[in-house]
């Protein structure tokens, strides 16, 4: 019986050969890669993978398709069913790279979880809302740059591969998807992602007013070399990397 995709775990499924190359193709799997998948689905992309891999891991919630991933019974497969956002990538003694086809209701907080294990990180290739992926890539002065622009800035090196069409996915999504690829800093902004989470979270609480508005409990202008009458939109990510470092102080 074909598995029906499932609302609640936001599955759409690649059937688009050509789009599968593509990213296995941006992928690049060597031999001795750890390559770690999120919601291999029905395996679109973890079949093609194992052709260059010793072996891959892949984490999948929904129990039908788990079933259907043991039916190949391929050697090379080790599966973990359990929910991505709980999921403890540090259990991994080798640093891996990860990569999927990300379901678009998790894909925000999954990658604010995977930041908590970034050192473990090489890189990671998603496949996601292309309007959050044009959110994370975003620009200073950008009308899409954000809080999440700045956080996966702030740990990764950010780009948008190539944008997706609907038509290659089944169920057919209602918005388009990109290929992003995100590569861990060698050297990150900052060693402590929690200080800069809330400031940003903070100047970014009211986007129309300036930051010496949305800051005014936590700093204000004699605190910092921080122009604070402009809006958080208009700041680097290494403008946020001072006005924590700043708001530090005061706490």
């Amino acid at each position: 019986m074909p598995h029906k995709p499932r609302k609640r775990f936001g599955q759409n499924f690649l059937v688009d050969q050509q789009i599968i190359n593509q990213i296995v193709s941006t992928i690049s799997p060597k031999k001795n890669d750890h390559i770690i998948e999120i919601g291999p689905g029905k395996g679109a992309l973890t079949f093609p993978l194992i052709d260059y891999l010793e072996n891959i891991h892949v984490i999948e919630i929904d129990r039908d398709l788990i079933a259907l991933l043991q039916k190949k019974n391929n050697i090379k497969i080790t599966i973990h069913e359990s929910d991505a956002l709980v999921f403890n990538f540090d259990q991994f003694k080798q640093k891996v790279r990860i990569v999927g086809n990300l379901p678009y209701n998790i894909s925000s907080p999954l990658l604010f979880h995977l930041l908590n294990y970034r050192d473990n990180i090489i890189d990671m290739t998603f496949m996601l809302q292309k309007e959050v992926v044009d959110r994370i890539v975003a620009p200073p002065g950008s009308k899409v740059y954000g809080r999440i622009s700045v956080i996966m800035q702030a740990f990764f090196d950010t780009e948008l591969m190539f944008v997706v069409p609907k038509e290659s996915f089944d169920p057919q999504p209602k918005i388009e998807s990109a290929i992003l690829y995100l590569k861990t800093k060698k050297q990150s902004l900052v060693q402590n992602s929690k200080p800069l989470e809330e400031i940003v979270k903070i100047a970014f609480s009211q986007r129309r007013k300036t930051l010496k508005n949305c800051l005014k409990l936590v700093l204000n202008q004699s605190q910092t070399d921080i122009d604070l009458s402009q809006r958080a939109e208009m700041l680097s990510v290494e403008n946020f990397v001072t006005l924590m470092n700043d708001y530090e102080k005061q706490n």
